[in-house]
């Protein structure tokens, strides 16, 4: 009888739990909408988009040897166009990535590919009834293409559409979808690899040092074609920094452009200067009125 009360009580807080953390008005979120425009004001114009890494490893479902191991970077910047605000509460954006595909481990070290990713972009906060933000929708014109031409040539433009949001203090839900065009000459079925858009969470199982990331993306066809990118993230300074070990697994098509209808799985671990573009959307406490 005992126990069934302790389940009994259990459930409703379990419950009041998933609620808080998944509502729409988490007390204690960090921006209000004056806030957002003052830090607006204070960032830097030129700031890192998306991690910037060096990472190197090797295959998991093929022979180790210096033709399957190699080495992936990526660097990738933000420029700010606009810090005041446009109407509707925008603002203006570009942004640069490039990814390289390294054979560090073959005579001479050859570039196997490199993908270049230029954006052009509109940011909006989106804030709930107590102008306490809820997330960031941002509208770009991508282009990605690996630079080559002849059969080599892969390229194609999108117009993507992405929000990012806060579903707990520690988690963040990303949600981003596109409109490709000028795709079909050079990879024609590339949709089938890469679909329609793609998702991905993150989570800080502690602040500032360990964090999981994760990304689905999963083809247009009824099949296993996609892919899933598992980061894990390390902070082994004791002190306070974007420096990060990363350990990352990628299975699945379109890691690169070149063989984006091959599949891939690499385990690489490596040095990766993280970003902290969504960090004011994290640290956001729930009131649980049972813990009193």
């Amino acid at each position: 009888m005992y126990t069934n009360k302790t389940s009994l009580f259990k459930f409703p807080a379990l419950l009041l739990i998933i609620t808080c953390i998944f509502s729409n008005s988490v007390k204690g979120q960090t921006l209000t909408r004056e806030a957002f425009k003052d830090t607006m004001q204070q960032i830097p114009y030129f700031t890192i988009h998306k991690d910037n890494y060096f990472i190197t490893g090797v295959p998991t479902n093929k022979e180790i040897n210096s033709t399957t191991a190699n080495a992936k970077y990526q660097v990738s910047f933000k420029q700010m166009i606009t810090r005041d605000v446009l109407p509707w509460e925008t603002y203006l954006f570009l942004t640069y990535s490039q990814k390289a595909f390294w054979d560090v481990y073959k005579d001479s070290y050859p570039f196997k590919e490199i993908n270049f990713n230029p954006t052009l972009g509109v940011g909006k906060a989106f804030f709930d009834k107590n102008d306490r933000i809820r997330g960031i929708g941002n509208l770009y014109f991508e282009h990605e293409s690996n630079g080559r031409d002849s059969i080599y040539s892969r390229s194609w433009n999108r117009l993507s559409a992405e929000y990012h949001r806060a579903v707990g203090p520690k988690t963040i839900l990303t949600i981003k979808g596109w409109i490709p065009f000028g795709y079909k000459s050079g990879n024609p079925e590339l949709l089938d690899y890469v679909g329609l858009g793609e998702l991905t969470v993150s989570h800080d199982f502690r602040e500032d040092k360990f964090s999981l990331e994760v990304k689905l993306r999963k083809g247009l066809q009824w099949d296993a074609k996609g892919m899933l990118r598992t980061r894990f993230y390390y902070r082994p300074s004791k002190h306070k920094s974007n420096q990060y070990i990363m350990l990352e697994w990628f299975a699945g098509q379109a890691e690169n452009l070149i063989n984006y209808d091959r599949f891939t799985s690499m385990v690489r671990v490596g040095y990766v200067i993280k970003t902290d573009e969504l960090n004011f959307l994290k640290g956001r406490k729930c009131y649980y009125p049972f813990n009193e």
